[in-house]
């Protein structure tokens, strides 16, 4: 399983029918081509959720929308294609394994990279990155509740935290990293799919001189150690709020060094939760160059009103959460030119369980996962779309990966095929919990599995409280308590290992519900130093039983990848993972 983002939109955001990453590849050192297009004009894209904040590796901002966004403005050294290959993009810079042991990679960023606001992006943007990623100066101990955790990452920072304090040379362009172990997700581990933080706009505002004083201060201080916390260090307090909360925003701020590009597109103006528009970064050269000079994008959460705008002209490519009406909608566009794909994505819709309040007792959990009737969720919602789905039996894999139908024939999730009313009640026992579930209630699918279960878990004497959000409020709500249980989404960038711990390990930058398991978490520790896929598919295979053996919660269903795009643009590319159509945006054009 590989997690990415929380897609508030489409059934996930942190993964896609889990990454299969067992595709993924290194396209070596080939720069991304952009092909023959007509340069110039305009396009409209529809979003379901809207964007929130310029900062999408934060646990508050780790949405599908904040990262497309960032992917349109900020640049780095690889990305991702709809094959699942790593392509490197040497026009940013250059990133290489120089050594297998112990494990040493360095990073080189071209000259001539810059800022929009012209200030060059140097090692000192990478090393800001790397001290965000891999959580080097925390010393918080979260059962002990003592020390401090600085940066709110998203992502896990195990494989991060074996590196020393990065070596920086070639006049401030390059970063060199060493691992004390080997590490399976090196190649994705920093510096793209851009790097999203200006070092000097963040040193400036947390009271640094500029980013050599930033440098000097950061490798001042020693790693953190949770056995020997420090009182809380004022200057790095001070660097890790502005990298957590200072870029969040609805509306365009009025300090424009806070939504600074160093990509394809530079945000020129936002209707908050309405629409975003950017234009051409004209300065941009380091990477594949935008046929278009301008690209809106229009939040709108019901698929139906998605399908008329298509229909209408106000929209040129959209991708709206795939339902069969949905789908025959679109169909009927057809013959007036719109085109309509469709495929697996990597993402999958879930439905968690917190270990605090009724479902602190494992009981409990257990008897509302009997309740929840996986099979008409997967008929309604996407039965009708995918005759051959089924409800999704493990936590880890997906139908399309090889070690899917062992693990789903041994981590216990064969007890929960079917609804139990009856077993529900006997370990209620007469109890009659009140239980509040989270979702999107912008997003149809979502109100629908929500029904679906409130029907259900009613029968065996739950009692059911609607706490739906909207889709502009529902991301910030993650694992800040008030609610029992959520209905969400995870979708994946379809490479590397790094997303189970992200999700699953005690405290993970995704831990929205606290599980927390030792066993596991050693298991976790294992795999991701570990580069051998068959070995990582074991370990991984271990780490789903424990997850069923917890009544941690239940996979729903994976999600159906549907986009579809008017006969005025060219370019549009079905894509499984979390980046969607915008993964080739450059290659995008107006006829």
């Amino acid at each position: 399983m590989r997690f990415g983002r929380i897609s508030k939109a489409v059934g996930i955001a942190a993964i896609a029918a889990l990454a299969l990453s067992a595709c993924a590849g290194n396209s070596g050192g080939n720069t991304p081509s952009t092909g023959a297009s007509k340069q110039g004009g305009s396009a409209t894209v529809v979003e379901v959720n809207a964007l929130n904040t310029f900062n999408p590796n934060t646990a508050d901002g780790n949405t599908d929308i904040n990262s497309k966004i960032s992917y349109a403005t900020h640049s780095g050294f690889y990305y991702i294609d709809n094959k699942l290959n790593v392509v490197h993009n040497d026009k940013f810079g250059k990133f290489e394994k120089v050594s297998d042991n112990p494990l040493t990679v360095k990073y080189t960023i071209n000259d001539g990279v810059k800022w929009s606001d012209g200030a060059p992006v140097t090692a000192a943007d990478l090393l800001l990155q790397w001290a965000a990623f891999s959580g080097y100066y925390d010393d918080a101990d979260p059962k002990a509740k003592t020390g401090t955790s600085y940066f709110s990452y998203a992502g896990d920072n195990t494989g991060l935290s074996l590196t020393d304090f990065p070596e920086i040379g070639d006049n401030n362009q390059s970063l060199t990293l060493k691992y004390s172990k080997p590490f399976a997700d090196w190649e994705i581990a920093l510096g793209g799919p851009g790097i999203d933080v200006p070092a000097h706009v963040l040193a400036q505002k947390a009271g640094l001189k500029d980013t050599q004083a930033m440098i000097d201060f950061m490798k001042s201080k020693p790693r953190g150690d949770t056995k020997n916390p420090q009182p809380v260090d004022p200057k790095l307090k001070a660097m890790s709020d502005m990298w957590n909360t200072g870029f969040d925003t609805k509306t365009l701020p009025a300090d424009p060094t806070l939504f600074l590009s160093n990509g394809p597109y530079i945000v020129k103006s936002m209707n908050q939760d309405q629409s975003l528009t950017m234009v051409r970064n004209k300065d941009y050269n380091w990477g594949p160059i935008p046929s278009l000079d301008e690209i809106t994008v229009r939040y709108i959460g019901s698929a139906p009103a998605q399908v008329q705008a298509l229909k209408n002209g106000e929209a040129d490519i959209i991708a709206p959460q795939a339902s069969a009406d949905t789908l025959d909608q679109l169909k009927q566009l057809e013959s007036q030119g719109v085109t309509v794909d469709q495929g697996n994505q990597l993402a999958f819709d879930h439905l968690d369980l917190n270990y605090t309040g009724p479902f602190a007792d494992q009981n409990v959990r257990t008897a509302f996962m009997k309740t929840v009737p996986r099979k008409d969720i997967v008929n309604k919602i996407v039965g009708k779309l995918d005759p051959n789905a089924k409800p999704l039996d493990s936590q880890i894999f997906v139908p399309q990966q090889a070690a899917y139908a062992d693990s789903a024939k041994n981590n216990g999730s064969s007890a929960y095929q079917d609804v139990d009313i009856d077993g529900a009640k006997k370990l209620l026992n007469g109890a009659t919990p009140e239980i509040r579930i989270m979702y999107n209630k912008d997003n149809p699918n979502r109100v629908d599995a929500f029904s679906l279960i409130r029907e259900s878990a009613t029968k065996a004497g739950f009692k059911i409280d609607d706490g739906g959000l909207g889709a502009s409020d529902w991301g910030k709500a993650l694992g800040k308590g008030g609610y029992d249980a959520t209905i969400f989404g995870w979708i994946n960038p379809g490479v590397g290992v790094s997303g189970v711990p992200q999700i699953f390990k005690t405290a993970g930058g995704n831990n929205f519900n606290q599980f927390s398991n030792p066993d596991a978490d050693k298991l976790m520790e294992d795999l991701v130093v570990t580069t051998d896929r068959s070995k990582q598919d074991d370990l991984e295979k271990q780490i789903d039983k424990k997850i069923w053996d917890s009544s941690y919660g239940l996979p729903l269903f994976q999600s159906v990848n549907v986009d579809a795009y008017s006969d005025r643009i060219t370019g549009v590319k079905l894509m499984p993972n979390q980046t969607g159509v915008w993964w080739n945006f450059w290659e995008w054009a107006q006829k």
